[in-house]
């Protein structure tokens, strides 16, 4: 549903612009509570007549989005009853659901795609509405992996199996060279600098600078294997890009197949996931105060 606006119906009378998804219950609704509303074909939403329109509008919206949500939690209620999820990282309580898993960034990114999922940086769990149930089921699976791979008993584990390995050394290197916050780029075509765009090797990045240093292919093929490159290839200095610039990055057009090799314009679902990403990072530095 959309908020209302302060308008006029193009003859000087008071009143307000209200939009909202078309549903015919809804409208009955809308038409028993403003009776004098009128379509507009030009605005392609209905004005609502008065000087205090907008302020009874928004009135009228909220109780419809509660009444839309409650119905929604009960159903939601009642699947989890009928088909509950069981799993120790899984509390049910009587207003919502609690997921509380080890850290990991699999677990963080799906429950991400679960609507109106919030993380509770007090108590540090993420807490799901009844209606998003279905939502969580689907992307259950992979949730309840990821928490049991990262238990502290199975990282331990691991560590141990891969200590003095060829790929523990590998992942070092690679973490090592990612904050030196470089990347080897093509000279006659260097990114835009100061504005993000999209990497295959560290996501949406910004770049800064680039002061011509030429790369030594022995880290390009430890850590930049998917990047193509060329002889006189160079290091270019990067920053995570913030979440004010992800929101004012146009995506590449639908089918756009323009790509530079090393770097591109980000597309509109790459985008949505930085800026979520961006926005808890934003988040959690501001609960730290640091």
């Amino acid at each position: 549903m959309s908020d209302s606006k302060t308008s006029s119906n193009g003859k000087d009378r008071p009143g307000a612009t209200a939009a909202f998804p078309y549903d015919r219950m809804t409208v009955e609704r809308f038409r028993k509570t403003f009776p004098r509303a009128r379509w507009n074909d030009d605005l392609k939403a209905w004005f609502v007549p008065g000087k205090t329109a907008a302020r009874r509008f928004d009135r009228w919206l909220e109780r419809e989005r509660f009444q839309t949500e409650t119905h929604a939690d009960a159903k939601g209620r009642d699947a989890f009853v009928f088909d509950p999820i069981v799993s120790k990282y899984l509390r049910r309580l009587e207003s919502h659901l609690e997921l509380v898993t080890p850290y990991s960034r699999t677990v963080v990114d799906e429950v991400r795609e679960v609507p109106f999922a919030s993380w509770d940086a007090d108590r540090h769990v993420w807490t799901v509405p009844y209606r998003s149930y279905e939502a969580l089921r689907r992307h259950w699976s992979r949730i309840e992996e990821a928490a049991k791979r990262n238990e502290p008993d199975e990282r331990k584990k691991r560590r141990e199996a891969n200590r003095g390995s060829e790929k523990e050394r590998a992942a070092r290197a690679r973490a090592t060279e990612r904050r030196r916050r470089r990347y080897p780029l093509d000279p006659e075509n260097l990114p835009p600098f100061g504005r993000p765009v999209m990497t295959s090797t560290y996501g949406i990045v910004v770049f800064v600078g680039c002061d011509g240093e030429p790369v030594d292919p022995d880290i390009i093929g430890t850590s930049y294997g998917d990047v193509p490159i060329s002889s006189d290839s160079v290091w270019g200095q990067w920053r995570p890009a913030t979440l004010a610039e992800l929101v004012k990055t146009w995506p590449s057009r639908p089918g756009s197949k323009i790509d530079h090799g090393i770097w591109r314009q980000p597309t509109i679902d790459e985008l949505r996931v930085a800026r979520k990403t961006a926005a808890s990072r934003e988040r959690q530095r501001s609960s730290t105060g640091a």
